[in-house]
């Protein structure tokens, strides 16, 4: 017997936060009775377990999507106001995937899905400070007190956000510059706000690394499934938590507050040969 938000997580239907929520609206039954309890336990071998009156099961196998997210699609499975999702770009694919986490409608970047309900919670789960890298062009070109606010932290609606890397990357145009920000957080919007509070709002914003999983070939709108040493490092660092990173981690992504005003060397990374899809 598990708890009913544990199965649901396993069988790829949502996180466990967001399973937990399906079951306050009421929107999960076991054989026949809603069931908003959450601790409430069952067995997906032997109960009939639905959600919006869809049986669901534990997968066969699961599967690791990473997906270059372009501009003007949702991450969720479903909008209620009909704008595209990320879904819509997974074309061929049957199983019940869904994003780790989520990149805003007007950012682009990497985004991964799977329906392995566990990495899932544990790779969103702030606990284990999964760093998160991103390229901001902002406007105005940041100078080093704006760089060492970012890294020193900004207090935005009550709450500190913090940056773990921060550089100048080269390149500036007209009065635009771009900034690279390495986050372990995960806050609605960090990245957009932490700029706003230093006086450079973003005009584009990509994600372009999530702990060690980078890929520069993966052409935006594309998908490919993430290899076994890639599904492998994630667990392992999912595992972690952000004291053993500190000893044992990535120094580049665990070295404390950082101000460069140029680009860390092999930021793309080597990348991934992709298969389109």
């Amino acid at each position: 017997m598990e708890r009913l938000q544990k199965i649901l997580s396993q069988a790829g239907v949502a996180s466990r936060r967001a399973s937990e929520q399906l079951m306050r609206e009421g929107r999960v039954t076991v054989n026949g009775a809603t069931i908003r309890e959450l601790g409430t336990k069952a067995d997906p071998a032997s109960d009939d377990i639905r959600v919006d009156g869809r049986r669901i099961a534990l997968p066969e196998r699961y599967r690791y999507l990473l997906l270059n997210k372009p501009r003007g699609y949702v991450t969720t499975r479903s909008d209620p106001q009909r704008r595209p999702t990320v879904i819509d770009l997974l074309v061929g694919i049957r199983e019940y995937v869904y994003p780790v986490g989520r990149l805003d409608f007007d950012t682009e970047g990497l985004l991964i899905l799977t329906n392995d309900g566990e990495l899932a919670a544990r790779l969103t789960h702030p606990r284990h400070g999964v760093a998160r890298v991103y390229e901001a062009e902002v406007l105005g070109v940041p100078d080093a007190h704006d760089l060492d606010r970012l890294a020193r932290g900004v207090t935005v609606e009550g709450y500190r956000m913090t940056a773990t890397q921060v550089h100048l990357l080269p390149g500036r145009r007209d009065r635009h510059a771009t900034v690279q920000i390495t986050i372990q957080e995960g806050r609605n919007r960090q990245v957009r706000n932490m700029l706003e509070a230093i006086g450079h709002p973003v005009e584009h914003l990509r994600r372009v690394a999530i702990g060690p999983i980078r890929d520069m070939r993966l052409k935006p709108g594309r998908w490919r499934d993430l290899t076994e040493a890639e599904v492998t490092s994630l667990r392992k660092m999912s595992l972690q938590t952000p004291r053993t990173l500190h000893r044992g981690g990535d120094p580049r992504h665990n070295a404390g507050p950082h101000r460069s005003h140029a680009a860390p060397r092999g930021r793309h990374g080597s990348g991934v040969r992709t298969r389109s899809k």
